[in-house]
């Protein structure tokens, strides 16, 4: 299977978000007939903006912390795209997840472009007042620039539905209407899609059923290896169970446990329902995070952080299968060693595509101020995630190419087609 990385990369540290995205840019361009000009446009972000955001913290002291919404392109349809909390935020960090955001949206067939933002703070350090101050005092600082029809942000690391709620409510009452549709992932209440928090766990349980059924496997017969509990890997691990996948292993931030038999993914918390759980369930044997990747399964799960299949240990993965849950969970020199070791890797733009796609139907809600159901919102979901699938695995036969390329394929084919069409502005 071709693939246009190699061994020779780097591996002693991981590749930048923005040196990836327009890596694998490039070398979906490379298989396609698109004017190089378009190509070099989608390597940079329309904008980035950078703004100050001070608080006064309980003790009285006032803190200034920066913030970032970089926006990568909207040529077919509003930016879109997380804001995250978190101390190593930086515009670079913010300019390549934007660009994936494009493409994922563009894998989706959603008429959403790429955007990503955050503030480079510690939410841990923040008492609830202080992170709600914060949060009104940013959608301040950015309000020109988003809106339901601009820039649609939604939650990401150290946000959360009330976060959104928040950065709606500050929206709104300087705008003086209530606008819903400036944010996604909100809470039900406010606006929010039903479904939503468990999407991204769903759609990565659904691509990892068809993967299964691809490879000519019996789901019923398959062994799942799931890293990290949270809401992805939570949310994929039951689904998957309740299928009748057999879950062996799962882990969270202290470690995993294994059980050859299955384990009762039910009984487990979640990280969210209770942080770092998994340990205190009883199971035959408990493994490291690292043990977990390199487990003897049909299918291992990357849900937690990124970078976690890497150069030192693509060799050691046993599983047949590895599906993308978290965001950049395998490293460049990782992804060469598994495209010359032929082992299927389905990439995270298609596999947890579930939240940017609900929160896509949370603003068609908003926008017609009706709601769906939790039964229609499935629905609706499997239908987006079954069409994208289709489309990635028609590239993926039609050429010589992995499931990453082929996806990028796929996204960059209708991003460069509307770029085309509109044409450039002189």
């Amino acid at each position: 299977m071709a693939s246009t990385t190699t061994r020779d990369q780097d591996p002693s540290e991981p590749e930048s978000a923005i040196k990836t995205a327009r890596r694998q840019l490039q070398q979906a361009a490379d298989h396609l007939d698109i004017d190089q000009n378009v190509i070099e446009r989608l390597k940079h972000p329309k904008k980035v903006h950078e703004v100050t955001v001070p608080i006064e913290r309980e003790t009285g002291e006032v803190e200034l912390y920066t913030g970032y919404r970089a926006q990568h392109d909207s040529v077919r349809g509003p930016f879109k795209g997380g804001l995250r909390y978190h101390p190593d935020v930086t515009r670079e960090e913010c300019v390549g997840l934007s660009m994936w955001m494009t493409w994922k949206c563009a894998v989706m067939d959603i008429p959403f472009g790429g955007a990503k933002g955050g503030i480079a703070v510690d939410p841990k350090d923040l008492s609830e007042s202080e992170k709600e101050q914060l949060t009104r005092r940013f959608t301040n600082e950015i309000r020109s620039v988003i809106g339901p029809t601009k820039d649609i942000p939604a939650p990401d690391m150290g946000t959360d539905p009330q976060t959104m709620a928040w950065l709606m409510d500050a929206y709104s009452m300087q705008e003086g209407e209530t606008i819903p549709g400036v944010v996604t992932g909100k809470p039900p209440i406010v606006g929010g899609s039903e479904g939503r928090d468990s999407a991204p766990g769903r759609s990565v349980a659904i691509i990892a059923r068809e993967a299964i059924e691809y490879y000519d496997k019996d789901l019923t017969a398959t062994s799942v290896a799931v890293q990290g509990f949270g809401s992805v890997g939570s949310n994929a691990a039951k689904l998957l169970d309740d299928w009748g996948a057999n879950v062996v292993a799962v882990s969270d931030v202290n470690g995993g446990i294994y059980d050859a038999n299955g384990v009762d993914t039910h009984a487990i918390p979640s990280h969210d329902e209770e942080p770092e759980a998994v340990l205190t369930h009883g199971a035959p044997e408990t493994l490291t995070n690292d043990e977990l990747l390199e487990l003897d399964v049909d299918v291992v799960i990357p849900a937690a952080i990124g970078n976690v299949l890497t150069a030192e240990n693509a060799d050691d993965v046993a599983a047949d299968i590895v599906i993308e849950g978290a965001n950049g969970p395998t490293t460049s020199a990782a992804s060469a060693i598994f495209a010359e070791r032929n082992l299927p890797v389905i990439p995270d733009i298609l596999a947890n595509a579930g939240g940017v796609t609900v929160s896509y139907f949370e603003w068609l809600q908003d926008i017609n101020r009706r709601a769906w159901s939790l039964d229609r919102v499935h629905d609706e979901l499997e239908t987006e995630m079954l069409a994208a699938w289709q489309g990635v695995r028609e590239e993926f036969e039609a050429r010589d190419v992995t499931w990453r390329d082929a996806a990028y394929i796929v996204a960059l084919s209708r991003i460069a087609a509307a770029h085309e069409m509109r044409g450039l502005w002189p």
